[in-house]
């Protein structure tokens, strides 16, 4: 991952030219640097686990038949500059997101941002982990809690509801627009709570390892875990703990 952010990110940062950033759909960007840095870790991947099958961004976004290797008995799982919104903009967060799964489970995850070199890390079981030493999620301590919460991919109806039922509880700060900022920011105190719409494998495996294993709780409103293979399937809660976790989705459950 530091080898693809030296090669293939940092060179374009701030130095994109207007050929080098295409949009994917409405406010998705692919630049450049995604396509290099996908290339650089789907190689380096296979040689490390050549058994795994592998499902980049970008290769999903050419060929959706490559979503179907999500369900594989290994699969690892690669978003190769994510934040591509803020890069392309010349402005930070972004970062990159790797995650293994193993059937459809999310067994290892990574996540390391160029800019401050910060290495996140997770296995199942066995605790998260930044720059090697193990961490704790810990709440902010704030009253009422801290929420960032992203409603950029919500509906109409779906957005009033979150604003009247669940804003009035919580301060609300800005959404990075980066998952692999937004994850760290809750394990770190900085963040209490946080709600996506979109679950895009790509975005939330690596994340919602390191959450769970730093003692925080991710998982749908109704209580069931985050399977990769699932990742059409819409709302996820994240939290500090599993208290803060409660809280919210008994809220979301009265909307």
């Amino acid at each position: 991952m530091r080898e693809a952010a030296e090669r293939a990110i940092l060179p374009h940062y701030q130095s994109l030219t207007s050929d080098q950033i295409v949009a994917k759909a409405a406010d998705d960007a692919v630049t450049v640097a995604d396509h290099e840095s996908e290339q650089i870790l789907s190689d380096m991947l296979a040689r490390l686990l050549p058994e795994a099958a592998i499902v980049g961004e970008e290769a999903a976004h050419a060929d959706p038949a490559v979503l179907d290797r999500l369900g594989d008995a290994l699969c690892w799982i690669i978003d190769p500059l994510d934040g591509t919104n803020n890069f392309a903009a010349g402005k930070p967060p972004f970062g990159i997101l790797v995650a293994l799964a193993e059937a459809g489970e999310t067994i290892g995850g990574w996540i390391y941002d160029p800019l401050r070199r910060r290495f996140c890390s997770a296995e199942r079981g066995q605790g998260a982990w930044i720059d090697g030493e193990r961490i704790a999620a810990r709440a902010s301590g704030q009253t009422p809690p801290i929420a960032a919460i992203s409603l950029v991919f919500a509906d109409q109806n779906r957005r009033e509801a979150l604003k009247t039922h669940i804003a009035p509880h919580y301060t609300l700060v800005d959404i990075p627009r980066c998952a692999a900022e937004q994850y760290p920011r809750i394990v770190l105190g900085e963040n209490d709570i946080t709600i996506f719409e979109r679950t895009l494998a790509w975005d939330h495996a690596a994340g919602v390892l390191f959450l769970n294993e730093a003692g925080g709780k991710v998982a749908r409103p109704d209580g069931s875990p985050y399977l990769v293979d699932e990742h059409l399937r819409p709302s996820l809660i994240g939290a500090a703990s599993p208290a803060l976790w409660d809280e919210l989705a008994e809220r979301m459950a009265g909307m």
